[in-house]
């Protein structure tokens, strides 16, 4: 089976109804990034930010995958599909793929704020965090999420599954965001790589196909190409 590799962004789940950050109603329009997505609001503000995710979290519970995601779900019928996606959601795993990598953390886990390493499954029917919630270590619990300044864990992972590629797409994200964005670069040469997104977004020059739709149709279109091209 040929390896498909996916980046994914905060456009592969917008019409799943989860706001993106960066357009002109996104999060970002009501919440400044300093005092809910970096340590130092963390330290100023936990309350404020726990309040933040939580709000994010019942959100996202109530969302289903929309047509794109099992579309990507689907494709693991012909192809070894391994997704890396920028967004927190659990919507690629509700959708049926089986290989998942989360640049940025995970929504629906917390972890404790003295032990990287301890990490915890959020129930559904208790999705909020509270102060005085603790770890085993008795540290307060945090939103398992990669905040601006800390390093991306998963990032040398990723790389690996990009180097190894021999198909890559690109979905509903700005490639704006760093180290994310760099992964392009580890793209073989030779390897076709699909751009899917409605919004012209400035790329490298070594796409080899631009579908400018959403999700839900651009993967449509994608699977048909594939069909075409590498059937």
């Amino acid at each position: 089976m040929k390896k498909l590799v996916v980046l994914t962004g905060a456009g592969m789940s917008a019409e799943s109804g989860l706001s993106t950050f960066r357009s002109s109603d996104g999060l970002w329009e009501n919440h400044r990034v300093e005092d809910v997505a970096t340590p130092e609001g963390w330290e100023r503000d936990p309350e404020a930010v726990l309040d933040f995710y939580n709000m994010l979290r019942r959100k996202l519970i109530t969302a289903n995958p929309n047509e794109g995601h099992c579309g990507l779900a689907t494709l693991e019928r012909e192809y070894e599909v391994r997704i890396i996606t920028q967004n927190v959601d659990n919507l690629h795993e509700r959708a049926g793929s089986g290989h998942v990598l989360h640049l940025h953390g995970e929504l629906m886990k917390s972890r404790s704020s003295g032990d990287e390493n301890l990490i915890y499954d959020i129930p559904v029917n208790n999705p909020d965090i509270k102060i005085g919630d603790k770890c085993a270590k008795g540290y307060q619990l945090r939103p398992h999420i990669v905040w601006f300044g800390e390093a991306v864990p998963m990032i040398e992972k990723a790389i690996d599954w990009v180097a190894e590629a021999d198909i890559f797409v690109v979905i509903g994200t700005s490639l704006n965001v760093y180290p994310a964005a760099g992964l392009l670069h580890y793209v073989r040469r030779g390897v076709p790589v699909y751009l899917i997104d409605p919004n012209e977004v400035h790329a490298p020059g070594n796409i080899t196909r631009v579908i400018r739709k959403g999700a839900t149709e651009g993967v449509k279109e994608l699977t048909a190409l594939l069909k075409q091209s590498h059937s």
